[in-house]
Parts: structure tokens; sequence; C-alpha cells
């Protein structure tokens, strides 16, 4: 189950991986819908769809994502359904191509007629969409990808609930615990931000400059230098933040320019704790030859099985999929310690949450529409995630999951194999604020 945890730690290495796709051009709107249900809601029946690739090179993604959603369905409709009706999931494949994305999620919506978008997948297709649900209004709970397009500090009554944290997000908080863990990091006067010129690290690097002004931080308390991923060259940004006299280092990057940035603090004899992205919690990936206890290795972590609550929760999963009517045997073993199985499973949870909560209220309020979901998943508070921290959607809050661990790397020569543990539970950003001296 760790190589699984590993896994899921870096899954957003792969979904964030595209690129943006064409923006809607549809003039569509959303159907008025006040005490009646919305579509895709029969007295039987919720209807939910989604756009992922099953097929092709991203299959391996795909399908078990989708897996863990029809798994977590399975469940609940054996068990009876939601106030009578069971839920059905549609997919539309859309080869991780954003405009085709697009036109599928048209489609969802215009022709299959679905209540919500549940897993809504990768970041063609959620940069190409996000225009085209807001203007309609359809829900679309659990986007599979980080990008930043995701966040809003406050849109209440947004269709858009992302669940995945989202690297402004994390920015907020990898620079918030170099300030508040001192056990980890000491007593930092000066951060160092090193961050590549992708999409990933300049989205991380939006997170980080957001909170050291909201912590007040001057020039002369953080430094940035930037890293070009097309010459993969970083000799002179970590010279330069060398030079600034750095007590700490967040490398704002993936995997590849990540250890490339670690691998040059080597060189250059760059002895200060470093702290990364989640997607970076790949143990094996670490060059033995580049480590040095003197430069630890910190990263955030949004799942966890290390407590008794995650376990249980790794446990319903894998029971969940053992169980699934739809896969077959060899299917069974391999998505049981799936991590993008996972995801799919935290996505229809998220989703079922909210339907539950529309089906407890009573009159109008318990009609299930599209304004009844999104006014019962801002008014739920914390929605609890199965082997992670919570996310809420209060006050049009729309910056995923906030609450993550930190793990430190273990090397072989210190373990039986290389390893990310936990040395900092799942606490969210107002958390590890209060804990600044």
């Amino acid at each position: 189950m760790k190589k699984s945890f590993i896994s899921l730690l870096a899954v957003s290495a792969l979904i964030v991986a595209g690129c943006g796709g064409k923006q809607s051009t549809s003039t569509s709107t959303a159907p008025v819908i006040t005490e009646k249900v919305s579509q895709g809601v029969t007295d039987t029946e919720i209807l939910v769809g989604n756009t992922a690739t099953v097929g092709g090179a991203w299959a391996i993604v795909g399908a078990p994502f989708n897996a863990g959603i029809k798994a977590y369905f399975e469940d609940v409709n054996e068990a009876g359904g939601i106030d009578g009706r069971t839920i059905t999931l549609t997919n539309r494949d859309d080869g991780f191509d954003g405009a085709v994305g697009l036109a599928n999620t048209e489609k969802l919506v215009e022709t299959d007629k679905v209540f919500a978008l549940v897993g809504h997948f990768g970041t063609p297709t959620v940069s190409a969409t996000l225009e085209y649900i807001k203007e309609v209004g359809v829900p679309m709970v659990y986007a599979a990808t980080g990008v930043n397009a995701l966040y809003t500090q406050a849109e209440v009554g947004s269709p858009v609930m992302p669940v995945q944290p989202i690297y402004y997000t994390e920015g907020r908080l990898l620079l918030s615990r170099v300030l508040a863990e001192t056990d980890l990091f000491g007593s930092v006067k000066k951060v160092g931000v090193l961050y590549s010129d992708a999409n990933d690290g300049t989205s991380i690097k939006a997170g980080i400059e957001y909170q050291a002004s909201q912590l007040g931080l001057t020039s002369s308390q953080i430094v940035y230098a930037v890293g070009n991923v097309s010459t993969g060259d970083y000799s002179t940004p970590v010279q330069s933040l060398k030079a600034a006299g750095c007590d700490a280092i967040i490398i704002a990057a993936n995997q590849a320019p990540f250890l490339a940035i670690y691998t040059e603090m080597n060189t250059q004899n760059l002895n200060v704790p470093v702290i990364t992205s989640y997607v970076n919690a790949d143990a094996t990936a670490v060059p033995a030859s580049s480590y040095n206890a003197a430069r630890p290795i910190y990263v955030n972590a949004w799942v966890d099985i290390f407590s008794a609550k995650g376990q249980a929760g790794a446990g319903e999963f894998a029971t969940s999929i053992s169980n699934a009517s739809f896969l077959s045997d060899a299917e069974k073993a391999a998505y049981a310690v799936n991590s993008y199985a996972i995801a799919g499973y935290i996505a229809a949870h998220v989703f079922t949450t909210g339907v539950k909560a529309v089906a407890a209220k009573d009159g109008n309020e318990g009609v299930l529409n599209w304004k009844n979901y999104i006014a019962a998943m801002e008014g739920y508070g914390n929605i609890d995630i199965p082997m992670g921290g919570t996310v809420n959607f209060a006050e049009g809050h729309r910056w995923g999951i906030d609450s993550m661990a930190v793990l430190n790397y273990t090397p072989a020569t210190e373990a039986a194999i290389a390893t990310f543990g936990q040395v900092k539970p799942l606490e969210d950003i107002a958390t590890v604020v209060a804990k600044i001296k």
C-alpha cells in the first residue's frame, strides 16, 4: 500500500502535464431550475458524466480513475441509493485533447443531459471547459489537475468545485511550512524560491507570492530565482540563492526540474533544507549520489495512509474495488493498489456527499437541482476526504484541498528501501500559519 500512496502523491505529474485547450465559445445558457429537479434526475436515477480518456496512451490513468468512481457508486447503489435514486456514470473519451474535451462536455450537458460532471479530467479539458461550465451552471466536482485556473478566493454559487490540491494553494502551504516548522527547517530568516519557468513552477510561485504578502515578508526575507526548463541548466539560479544566504529552499517544479535542481545544489554544496510539491514524492527517483543529510528533502502530501483513519479509508477503498462487479479479477488486483483509482474513488465520495446533503433538507431545499446542490456543498463545512484531510467550499472558496501533511525522505542507506515518511500531520493553511512566530 505504501507504493500506492507514493504514486498517488505524484498523480498530477501525469495529469497536469498536458497543455491548455480551446476555450468555449458556446452561447448555451443554463435551464431555469427552481422547485423542480434538475436534468439528469428522475425518481430512480441520477445521471452524471465525465470526459476522461479511457483508451490509448492515457488509458493507464483514465481507466482506473473511472473504475474508482464506478466502484464507489456501485457501493452506494447496492445500499439502496440516495433518496431512492441510484447513480450512473456515463463517459465520453476525449483522448486527452482539450478541443475534444470541450465538445464532449457540451454533449454530456446538452445531449446526455447529465446532472453533474464528476471527475473532470486533465489540464487540457479542464482548461478548455471552465468558461462553458460556469456559463451553463452545471456542477463540476473534482478536477483531475492542479491548474491555477481552478482557484478562486471567493466565488459564491460557482458550479466549479475542485478537490485535488491546486498549485496556488500548495504554494501558500509550502511557504507557511518553512516558516512554521522550526524543528524541521530551523529559524529561517531568508527563504529561497527556485521555480521552473513551466506552468507548474510559475503556478506554485504565484501561491508563494500571495502568501508572502499575507505574512508581510519583505524582499530581504524571500528571494526568487527562475530555472529554464528548456535548457535544463540550473547552475545560475542555485548560485544566486547560495550567494543570498538562504536558510531553506522551496523548489517549485515538477519531477525532472526538481531532481536537476537538487543535484545542482549538491554540486555547488548548497546544504540547506529543501521542500517541494507533492508531485515529487517519489523516493525511487531521488539520486543517491546527490542526497546529503545536511540537505534534507521534505514534500507536501494530501493523502494519508499512516494514521488509523487513513488506513481504514485505504481498506474500505480496496474492499470496494475487490467487490466491483464490472471489473475482472486482474483489474481488481491491479486497481486495489492504483493511485488513479483512489483519486476517482475520492471524486465520487465528494460528489455523493453533496447529494446526501440535499436529500437531508426539507421542502424546496431538498429538491435535487443545480442551485440546491451547489448551496448544499457550500453550506456543508468540512467535507471529509477518504485517506486525506478535508475540502471546504464555504463562502465561495474554490481552492481545493488545503490540508496537507509533510513527508521526509529517507535514503536506502538508512532503510530497507528509499522512502518518504510522515513527519507532520494533515493541517490546513490557517493551522500552519498560526504556528509561525
